[in-house]
This record gives C-alpha cells, sequence and structure tokens, in this order.
C-alpha cells in the first residue's frame, strides 16, 4: 500500500516573503498512518520545490501510488484540483483525496468544478484517512466508502456526504513524522536557519466572523506541553531546526498549558538552542503582563498581533472585543519584554477610504511596533461575514483570495488605489525603520533579527514577488490605474454550492425562530408562575400572618424556580436544531 503526499505549486506574495514554510500536515498525517501500520509513504512538495506540472507527472508515473492525498487552502484550491488530475492521469488506479478547510466547507464547489477527485476529506484528516487507507489497502473501496464518517463524493450525478467525523479527541495520540521533509529547503530568511510549524492546540473558543479556523477544528483541545516539547526538542536534535512557530490561532488562551510549556522550554535548555515566535489576541498580552519576560526567557521572540484594523469601528465589525487604546498599550508591553512585534492590519473593506489608510499609517507608527503588515480584507466563503457581503462580493476566483490581492472593493476607492494607498504605507514605514530604527535600535540579537526582517522584504520587493506586484503589473503611484489583477470570471459559485448555503440559511432561520418561539413560551410560563406564586403567598399571608420579608423571600425562591425548565427549553431547541 503505496501512499504519496503532494503540496499544490502555488505561489503567492504572501507569508513566503519570510521564507519557505514546511507542511505541517504531511507530517500528522504521516505520523498517525505510520502508527497503524502504514509505511509507504512518500512526499513531494511541488510548491516549495517548483515542480511543474510535467514533472509531477512523471514523478507520480514513476512511484504508482494507490492513493494520493492533496490539501488546500482557498487560493490554492484550483492548483489542488489540477494536482489531483494530474494524479489520475499518471496512476488511474490511485484513489485522489482532497483535505482542507476550503475543501471540508466547500466540497459540494469543489466536486462541481473537478468531477475526478474520488473523495474530500472534512474536517481533521488523521483519523479518517486511516479508515479510507484501510480500506483502499483491503479492498473494499468504492464499496465501502459510505461506510466511513468525514467523506464527501460523487455517486452517479449525486454528491453525496457521510455524517461528520468526530474530532480527534485524544489529540496527544497525534505523533507527527517529520522525516519526510527535506530540511534544507526551509529556512527563515530573517535568522538563516531551518523552520517549523508544530502545532500545540487545535480550534479557537473565539467566532471572529472573518476567521473560519473555530468552524474548521470545532472544539478547542490542547496537546501536553511535555509532548509539544517532546516534538520541539526532536526538531532540534534530529533536524537542525532554529526556528518555529506554533501553529495555532492563539496559543495563549490555555495561560496554564502555556505557562508550562515555557516552563519545560527553559527546563530542557530548548530556549538557548531555538527561537520561536506566535500569534495572539491584544487581550492576552495584558492579562500576561506579568509573565512577558518569562515567555522571553523560554525562547519567544516575535508576537504577531491582530490589531486587524484602526478604526474602532473596523474593530466591532470583527467581533475582535479589543480597543485602538489596547492595541498600543500591548506593543507597549511587548517591547519593555524585548520581544519583536508585529501588527496585522486588514484593509480594504467597503468603507475603506483614503483617510482611513492614512490613519492606520499615522496609527501604526504611534504604536511604533517592530514590523507592520497590511493585509487585504479577503471573504473567506466559508465565513459568517461572507453570507453577510455576499452581494457586494464580484470576485470569485478563489485563487486570488491570498490577502494580497483586493477582493473587495471599496466604495470610495478602486483597486488600484486600495493597492497604492498600502504600497504607500509599507514604503514609509519601512524607509523609516531602516533608516532611523533597525540600525541603531539594541545591538546582538535584535539588531540581527530587524536586519533579517528587512532583508526578506527588500529581497521580496526586488523580486516583485512582494503582494504580487510583479503578476499585478504595479510599479508605483504612476501604475495604479493599470493595474491587471487577472481575474478569471469564468470562475462562479456552483449551483449546488449554492443550493447548500441557501439550505443552511434555511435551518439557521428556522433554529431563530424556535429560540424565539421557546423564550416566548417560557416567558409566558414564567409570568403565570409568578402569578400563581403571588396567589399562593396571598393565601399564606391571610392565613398565617407571615412578614413581608418572609414574603419577599418566598417570592424570590420561586421566582429562581422558573428558570430550570426555561434553561432545559432552550438546550432542546438547540438540540433538536443539531439533529437535523
Amino acid at each position: 500500500m503505496r501512499i504519496l503526499f503532494v503540496h499544490p505549486n502555488y505561489h503567492s506574495g504572501g507569508a513566503e516573503i519570510a521564507g519557505n514554510w514546511p507542511p505541517a500536515w504531511v507530517a500528522y498525517l504521516a505520523g498517525h498512518l505510520k502508527k497503524n501500520g502504514f509505511d509507504d509513504i512518500h512526499f513531494i512538495d511541488a510548491m516549495t520545490m517548483d515542480v511543474s506540472d510535467d514533472e509531477l507527472r512523471r514523478r507520480i508515473a514513476e512511484l504508482q501510488p494507490d492513493l494520493v492525498g492533496v490539501t488546500a487552502i482557498t487560493p490554492s484550491i484550483y492548483q489542488a484540483e489540477e494536482t489531483l488530475k494530474i494524479a489520475k492521469e499518471a496512476a488511474p488506479h490511485a484513489v485522489g483525496l482532497l483535505g482542507g478547510v476550503h475543501a471540508t466547507f466547500m466540497f459540494r464547489q469543489v466536486l462541481s468544478e473537478a468531477p475526478w477527485i474520488d473523495a474530500i476529506v472534512r474536517g481533521e484528516g488523521e483519523e479518517i484517512l486511516v479508515e479510507v487507507a484501510q480500506c483502499v489497502a483491503e479492498g473494499r473501496w468504492p464499496e465501502d466508502r459510505k461506510a466511513i464518517k468525514g467523506l464527501a463524493f460523487h455517486e452517479g450525478e449525486e454528491i453525496v456526504s457521510t455524517q461528520a467525523a468526530p474530532t480527534v479527541k485524544d489529540i496527544d495520540s497525534l505523533k507527527p513524522d517529520w522525516s519526510l521533509i527535506e530540511w534544507e529547503h526551509y529556512i527563515y530568511i530573517p535568522l538563516n536557519v531551518k523552520v517549523a510549524i508544530p502545532n500545540m492546540a487545535r480550534g479557537c473558543p473565539f467566532t471572529c466572523s472573518f476567521c473560519s479556523q473555530w468552524k474548521f477544528w470545532r472544539d478547542y483541545r490542547v496537546r501536553s506541553p511535555k509532548a509539544v516539547v517532546d516534538e520541539i526538542e526532536d526538531l532540534v536534535e534530529n533536524h537542525g531546526v532554529g526556528f518555529f512557530i506554533l501553529a495555532d490561532e492563539e496559543p495563549t488562551i490555555n495561560k496554564k498549558k502555556f505557562v508550562e510549556f515555557c516552563q519545560e522550554m527553559i527546563d530542557r535548555g530548548l530556549n538557548h538552542k531555538i527561537k520561536w515566535g506566535i500569534n495572539t489576541r491584544v487581550t492576552d498580552i495584558y492579562r500576561d503582563r506579568d509573565l512577558l519576560k518569562f515567555y522571553r526567557e523560554a525562547g519567544l521572540v516575535h508576537i504577531s498581533l491582530g490589531t486587524e484594523a484602526a478604526a474602532q469601528l473596523s474593530l466591532d465589525i470583527f467581533n475582535k472585543e479589543t480597543t485602538v487604546a489596547e492595541n498600543k498599550e500591548a506593543i507597549r508591553l511587548l517591547r519593555e519584554a524585548d520581544i519583536f512585534t508585529e501588527a496585522q492590519f486588514i484593509v480594504g473593506m467597503d468603507n475603506e477610504t483614503k483617510e482611513t489608510l492614512e490613519e492606520t499609517y499615522q496609527m501604526v507608527w504611534d504604536w511604533q511596533p517592530d514590523l507592520a503588515n497590511w493585509s487585504m480584507y479577503t471573504p473567506w466563503p466559508f465565513t459568517p461575514l461572507f453570507q453577510e457581503l455576499r452581494d457586494q462580493v464580484e470576485v470569485f476566483d478563489f485563487s486570488k483570495y491570498n490577502f494580497v490581492t483586493p477582493i473587495m472593493k471599496p466604495k470610495a476607492l478602486t483597486r488600484g488605489e486600495l493597492l497604492d494607498g498600502v504600497m504607500n504605507n509599507y514604503r514609509r514605514f519601512y524607509i523609516k525603520k531602516a533608516l532611523f530604527h533597525y540600525p541603531w535600535r539594541g545591538t546582538g540579537f535584535r539588531r540581527r533579527y530587524l536586519l533579517g526582517c528587512l532583508k526578506a522584504f527588500l529581497k521580496a520587493g526586488v523580486g516583485r514577488t512582494f503582494y504580487d506586484l510583479g503578476k499585478a503589473g504595479y510599479w508605483g503611484p504612476q501604475s495604479k490605474d493599470k493595474v491587471d489583477w487577472k481575474f478569471d470570471e469564468t470562475r462562479k459559485i456552483a449551483d449546488a454550492q449554492v443550493a447548500d448555503w441557501e439550505a443552511a440559511a434555511e435551518r439557521s432561520r428556522k433554529h431563530k425562530e424556535r429560540q424565539e418561539a421557546v423564550r416566548a413560551q417560557m416567558k409566558e410560563r414564567a409570568g403565570e408562575r409568578n402569578n400563581a406564586n403571588f396567589v399562593l403567598a396571598s393565601d399564606a399571608e391571610d392565613e398565617f400572618d407571615l412578614s413581608p420579608e418572609t414574603h419577599e423571600a418566598r417570592s424570590a425562591e420561586h421566582a429562581g424556580e422558573t428558570t430550570a425548565p426555561m434553561a432545559c427549553g432552550g438546550g432542546k431547541a438547540q438540540m433538536v436544531d443539531a439533529a437535523e
């Protein structure tokens, strides 16, 4: 039983600026497969190695795998579909699987436009993939595929989805196998060291309207800090990794386990062998202000803060629950702890103007983070915010949903003007930092790191890969009216996907109606009970001559009793909706 994983050859001018990132999904899936007896596993990183379609076809034909697994984020979805088409041509007998966030929520869209895909893995892949591999190895595919939870596939003209698979409950049972990675190709440019992206937790308890992580992972689970440090120790000692970023949306949510993780790093002396970074929320920085120097001692050198937007109005739209003043204070606290700060801004929403772009620049210069990043608002098609803005979305070419292409067009700006405003912010910020800050602020590691970050930006700028400027044809303010985004206007939302969205919206509407009805019913019952209690209490007062104080206490007692049936009613309505 031979299994092949392929990382699609997709590139944009975003995360690759800082270097090449090892696909962690391969390590976690391969580790779980090997734990269950599947040892013949291969990996082709077509993205990092820039493998052409013809070369990929040749290598797949040479390997002749029995199962081909591919993953995709939204912008790489078309390349992932093409990769599985190539695999089907080169190894016709192989079962082609596609996983990832986009395919999980948009499986009807994907199967409509790429019918050659044998199945889509919906949700966490480790346990589902083992079941599929066993089914294929035992010759039960495709007859028994309906018995496997968490799949979607074609059955004749119909798109079938099986029952959702449960999440991995024992997350410590996952033992990633990083040996498939050719580590010399994965370098973090600012420090010129090998880089990894281990995972400490899955899920997120927050429900930011522009994000999908909380929907994909569903419940929030944290690995044992010791197990995570075991993995990092393996990365350092056996693979020579010198920098890592925790893949979690917010690894500091569970303060107790994050502190244990940092202490374990210190106790093993790994804080002197490897540096690391995280993404987190401003509120956690506030909460942990007295621990920030301890975190720095553990090797944490870089924190990216989701400040998201300058205007408080935008923060409210995104459900970030933070204020502009808190963002500034969080950056100050991190600076005092000698932790590099990166402020992340989302720009390009409907209300963006030249003035709001200027406001973000003035604000970030006032805050003085070490790094700043302006990301184009990208309405992931499976998030609540997309459904709210759907009528305003003009571009359905998902290959451009990459944070660097303005998918949404602000009312007051053209897309070219938006890009020019963002580039103007970058130019001013980093020119000032390069001239007056990076070479002169601090010595040793701080200076080396900041100059390394500047090197990464300059390398991407000279190569015209930054923000896909070369592809779009942007050469400065004089070209802002001539930018060509090369949107594929033939791309549309598939009828099957639209029908699925409409069905989901109808279920949501009915759920809200049931909730409203339950609340009204319980309120009515509570009122009837209170009236009855009042009559009983009045009768009792007449009979036993109770004092007003005693009567008030008893009324409160009965009023408290009415909350129990209200809670049960609401819970029942939710259970009915879940069952549907």
